[in-house]
């Protein structure tokens, strides 16, 4: 080996060696600033050989240049969610199911602190970091490799002997409390936009086009579990295989232990409550996973999480504060929201100045004011809100919060329907505040899928007055977009191109994308495979709707009244006359849909599908697809961990097959 390449692979080790002392070990044996001098070194005798360099250096953690988006991803395994519970009796039943179920008593579980920041997978090939991507939806996540190869904590080459060919880890990336401050502190010296708290830091580091800004954030990152694993590996415990996965220099929890039965799980909780204050990063429970490995596959899974873990939720935190004014807002359906105005205060480490008060019922049941004492919750990402009034404190001559009777945006009229509490504004298209959030939705990913119009640049376009309908994307030329800001002569001929291939969908998409109320994916296929045709949609009677698989009187009113909104069919005419075309739905043969006539329910876990792919599928290829099972009902999908419906449908002699059928379909 050349004196050079040796150097090199000296001061990589060495570089690698001090990362894993310092963020695996948490025992750092040098000084920052000899840390940088080291990798300064390496660095400069990498600029005079390029030749030498390889993908598993130090100093190769950014890339070159911004990414264009993110690709989707989808996970080998599903990464799924977890129950919860919130109080110790909730966790006492938890352990008793599961006790129960087993036949194990007692239970041992691996506890761990509920970090929050954003769930990430990262597959190692070969000991090289290949590939990372963000939850998602809990089977397609976005690729964000390049973002997380500039988090140091997580190497880019694996530790040890006899690393799996393949190796999947999941975990969570997360913003330390004091790297946040630091961030901020620097950001509002240069003028540039701070965060409002760690995890919302985080995730926006992680969705970043440049990972050069990435780099600069201080992430840092826990594993908590294994995903694919191209070996199989004789660990017994959840346990034993996070200290494997510590050992390849991936950084655990430090506070993770093993704890016995509700009893232990309940000490764990409580000590993990009276550190959270002192500890570097945020957290909002803990959890609980069984951590026999064997004992874990037995309890299986409940629809999208496992049976045998959950969340043990810190209560929702509290703050008073004053409201110094009640105004509305109006949401993407027209739906008037009331706001309260609120003195700033800090609720759950974020400072909160608005808060919802949902609706005027709620307004009158609570007897908010302004000027009014108030506890506000806030917990976890969810909107905080206004909780009760501190009657005690309220000033003389305090009055009544009137809701308005025309939309602050366009001045319309507003409704309110039968049997619900939320006042609309019907301008649909034609109010301002409706129109951003209508067209954001038009070009979202599952509707138009117009790649580069994302949320900002939309809202954008509608305050320049460049758009007004979803059919003015469609007229628009490079020399009305290269006077936004930020967009170049390049942006705009490939934002042009996008919306010009996306004239082109499918019937059910362009539904979908036309954003009428509680008609998602499932319903917009059924609409249009059943239908055929907008031209049929127009005229459509309630009744004739009701009848299709899945749609019920409100959903079928939703859809009438939709169509029935004269504004609604000028715009759907505008879109046909800018050139928006799909395929003709033809009618299936018997071939195309050997289900016609069948009646089937879907019950259990399903690995390969969600449980709205698998009901597209099966609407497509003929079946009717309902909830529950009756002597009506053909067939049953039966998923892992299938319940009360398999036990009914044997009961009763209905066919029942695995969910590898409906695959091979």
């Amino acid at each position: 080996m050349p004196p050079i390449n040796a150097e090199i692979q000296v001061i990589r080790k060495q570089l690698n060696d001090y990362a894993y002392q310092y963020y695996v070990l948490d025992e750092p044996t040098i000084s920052d600033a000899q840390y940088d001098e080291l990798y300064q070194k390496l660095l400069a005798i990498e600029k005079a050989h390029p030749d030498l360099i390889t993908p598993d250096s130090p100093t190769q953690r950014v890339g070159d240049k911004p990414l264009d988006g993110f690709k989707q991803i989808k996970h080998e395994m599903s990464m799924l969610s977890l129950g919860n519970v919130f109080t110790e009796q909730e966790l006492k039943e938890f352990d008793e199911r599961l006790t129960e179920l087993s036949g194990v008593s007692p239970i041992c579980y691996a506890a761990e602190p509920k970090l929050d920041g954003l769930a990430v997978s990262i597959t190692y090939l070969e000991g090289q970091l290949f590939q990372a991507a963000t939850r998602g939806d809990g089977s397609t996540g976005e690729d964000i490799t390049a973002n997380v190869k500039t988090i140091k904590a997580v190497p880019l080459k694996l530790r040890g002997d006899n690393i799996p060919h393949k190796l999947e880890v999941r975990g969570e990336v997360i913003m330390t409390r004091s790297g946040f401050e630091r961030y901020n502190r620097q950001a509002e010296i240069k003028g540039e936009k701070t965060f409002a708290n760690p995890r919302n830091a985080a995730a926006g580091s992680l969705r970043q086009l440049d990972p050069c800004k990435t780099a600069r954030r201080p992430l840092a990152f826990y594993a908590y579990s294994l995903g694919v694993v191209s070996e199989y590996l004789k660990f017994k415990t959840h346990s034993q295989s996070l200290d494997w996965v510590k050992t390849l220099g991936i950084a655990v929890n430090p506070l993770n232990q093993i704890v016995i039965g509700a009893h232990g799980c309940m000490q764990f909780y409580q000590m993990i409550g009276e550190k959270r204050p002192t500890l570097d990063y945020d957290i909002d429970g803990v959890v609980y996973k069984v951590d026999d490995l064997a004992l874990q596959i037995k309890l299986g899974f409940v629809t999208k999480s496992p049976r045998w873990a959950t969340a043990h939720k810190f209560p929702a935190e509290e703050a008073t504060t004053i409201i110094e004014n009640i105004d509305v807002q109006v949401g993407r359906t027209g739906s008037i929201t009331p706001v309260a105005r609120l003195h700033p205060v800090v609720v759950g480490g974020v400072t909160v100045t608005n808060a919802t008060l949902h609706n005027e019922d709620e307004i009158r049941r609570k007897d908010v004011r302004i000027g009014d004492t108030v506890f506000v919750r806030r917990a976890g990402d969810v909107i905080p809100e206004v909780v009760k009034v501190v009657l005690s404190k309220r000033p003389k001559g305090s009055q009544q919060f009137n809701m308005p009777t025309h939309c602050p945006a366009c001045e319309t009229k507003l409704v309110k329907l039968e049997g619900e509490a939320v006042l609309r504004c019907p301008a649909g298209l034609y109010c301002d505040a409706q129109r951003k959030q209508a067209i954001i939705h038009f070009v979202s990913r599952k509707a138009l899928d117009i790649d580069g119009l994302g949320d900002k640049l939309v809202e954008l376009m509608v305050d320049e007055g460049l758009i007004k309908t979803p059919a003015d994307l469609f007229h628009l030329k490079k020399q009305d977009l290269i006077q936004l800001e930020r967009m170049g002569e390049k942006s705009a001929l490939n934002l042009l191109q996008s919306i010009e291939k996306s004239k082109h969908t499918s019937l059910d998409k362009f539904i979908y994308a036309l954003g009428i109320r509680e008609v998602g994916e499932a319903t917009a296929l059924t609409l249009a495979t059943q239908i055929k045709s907008i031209k049929a949609l127009k005229t459509i009677k309630a009744e004739q709707l009701e009848e299709l698989p899945d749609i019920g009187p409100i959903v079928a009113k939703r859809i009438t009244s939709f169509f029935a909104e004269e504004h609604n069919r000028q715009v759907i005419e505008q879109l046909m006359q800018a050139g928006i075309t799909w395929d003709e739905i033809q009618t299936p043969s018997a071939k195309e849909q050997p289900l016609i006539g069948k009646t089937i329910v879907l019950t259990g876990s399903l690995s390969q599908f969600t449980r709205a792919t698998a009901k597209a599928k099966l609407l497509k290829l003929g079946a009717k697809v309902t909830s529950s099972v009756s002597k009506k009902t053909d067939l049953v999908i039966a998923g892992e961990n299938a319940g009360s419906k398999l036990t009914k449908a044997e009961k009763l002699g209905i066919e029942v097959k695995d969910e590898q059928w409906l695959v091979d379909l």
